[in-house]
């Protein structure tokens, strides 16, 4: 709004600039809080004697994917049919790419650095759930109530698969 009055090619450059602007400084903040960060929750792990993976498999993907919660949760007080499945495609979209950024750089950090093999429990229950939220997110254009549940019960589903393989 506050650009209507401008002109197009105005508009255009003080779009650029902001969104450099914004960029930049988003990027300055991951590269200082990334390594606190992690360091926090390896301290986390240590004091309540709880595996490193957990406690990062529970907690920084609430950090990491901020934006994606909060604009699901914008969408989903709506209360309509077309938001509520926008809310969860929003969710299900980020996981699925999220996990599979992550894991293609995992794997590609463990055959390039020749790194040991001790990770096929968290590989696998990833992998089982990635093609479980997958083939539900295919099956349907509009997403449930009950979907939404389903799709929430598969966090915890994917820790017990942890557990259970380990």
């Amino acid at each position: 709004e506050d650009l209507a009055a401008l002109a197009p090619d105005e508009q255009r450059r003080v779009v650029i600039f902001r969104a450099t602007w914004m960029m930049g400084l988003g990027t300055f903040v991951v590269l200082v809080v990334s390594d606190p960060f992690v360091d926090l929750l390896t301290a986390w792990g240590n004091r309540l004697d709880i595996a490193p993976f957990y406690i990062s498999f529970i907690v920084a993907p609430f950090a990491s994917n901020a934006s994606e919660l909060l604009s699901a949760y914008t969408y989903a007080k709506k209360k309509s049919t077309k938001a509520m499945t926008t809310s969860l495609s929003t969710l299900i979209g980020a996981a699925c790419m999220n996990n599979t950024f992550c894991l293609g750089i995992f794997f590609a950090l463990i055959y390039m650095k020749g790194l040991a093999w001790q990770f096929t429990a968290e590989t696998t229950a990833i992998m089982a759930i990635q093609w479980i939220i997958g083939i539900l997110a295919i099956a349907k254009d509009t997403q449930s109530y009950f979907m939404g549940w389903v799709v929430f019960s598969m966090y915890p589903f994917c820790l017990f698969i942890v557990w259970y393989m380990e």
